[in-house]
């Protein structure tokens, strides 16, 4: 939907993100101050599971989404909101399921109505849990929704809430991104996360054997941190254009690479760059899997097009080279 008139920004836009000390959040902090240092900045998170404290010369304010009030006051000024804050993981939000209640689903509300009071735009990533055992392929956004866990559906949750709020009042982009891998470097601080290929690779330093759940062929879509950051910066420069022009509403995109390997292959490629790289031989075992609500589909093809045609975004990082990456630095 677009309105009659679009938001005037006197000066440079001012640029809001959550859970910015995070895996996601420093990284595209980063982006920013480097390719559009002219623009303002506001850096909020709780420190939950925060890695640093300040990027550049941006000091991260201590801010948790769940407290609405102070929320408000933090993101006063704010064009844009990149709500990147969350409780993510299967593990994490089974274990705090109460805490991923409240960050995911009231804090994502605070959040999308501050946007809707204000008309600042929002970005937010939804990932694809939400989608549990996709039954057709390549995967798109617009498929059916059914997920298999509590994070799935804490982000479900936030997901319709935003839709709901930006219809009428603001520009939204909501990412639907695959699997995160990688790591990257912030201010000479290391940040990173134990996703599968950055679980495999800490094992096989440590000399510790891969475990892969069983069954071990179950894909998944695998893409770099830094290639998610990079999306965020092409949504900025979209989300703009559309507060320019007056446009309202939710706009949804696929954020993901065209690998899509099975999780034992990963490990396989992960022992045999280990063996390359740095002389180790880790073993790969097959383990009994301890989750209940995980996606087992053997293929996991994803249609970016949408995502490269609107945005201009295209992945650059393949999981080999960043694997190999990732033991080269131990040396």
């Amino acid at each position: 939907m677009t309105g009659d008139t679009g938001r005037e920004i006197e000066g440079e836009p001012t640029i809001a993100v959550t859970g910015a000390a995070g895996y996601i959040g420093s990284r595209v902090i980063d982006q920013l101050q480097s390719v559009h240092p002219e623009w303002n900045l506001i850096a909020l998170d709780n420190q939950y599971r925060g890695q640093v404290n300040s990027v550049g010369d941006l000091d991260i304010a201590h801010v948790d989404v769940r407290d609405r009030a102070r929320l408000t006051d933090a993101l006063d000024g704010a064009d844009i909101v990149f709500h990147l804050a969350a409780v993510s993981g299967v593990d994490d939000c089974e274990e705090n399921a109460d805490l991923a209640y409240e960050v995911n689903v009231t804090g994502t509300n605070n959040v999308a109505w501050f946007c809707r009071k204000t008309g600042a735009a929002l970005a937010f990533p939804f990932s694809m849990a939400v989608l549990g055992d996709p039954e057709t392929f390549p995967i798109t956004v617009d498929l059916p929704r059914d997920p298999l866990n509590w994070y799935g559906r804490t982000k479900l949750l936030g997901e319709r809430a935003i839709e709901t709020f930006a219809e009428g009042a603001f520009p939204a982009h909501q990412f639907m991104k695959s699997n995160l891998y990688g790591d990257h470097v912030v201010d000479g601080t290391v940040v990173t996360k134990p996703t599968v290929i950055n679980f495999f690779v800490n094992r096989a330093v440590s000399g510790e054997p891969l475990t892969v759940y069983e069954p071990g062929t179950q894909s998944r879509n695998f893409i770099h941190v830094k290639d998610i950051a990079n999306v965020y910066l092409d949504s900025a420069e979209q989300l703009l254009d559309e507060l320019a022009a007056g446009k309202t509403g939710p706009t949804a995109y696929e954020v993901a690479s065209d690998e899509d390997p099975s999780v034992m292959s990963v490990a396989d490629t992960v022992a045999r760059l280990a063996d390359e790289e740095l002389g180790i031989d880790p073993e790969v075992q097959l383990v009994e899997n301890p989750r209940a609500g995980e996606t087992m589909v053997e293929e996991f093809d994803v249609d970016t097009s949408k995502t490269h045609d609107d945005l201009g975004w295209e992945p650059t990082h393949t999981v080999e080279e960043s694997i190999r990456e990732l033991f080269r630095r131990q040396k």
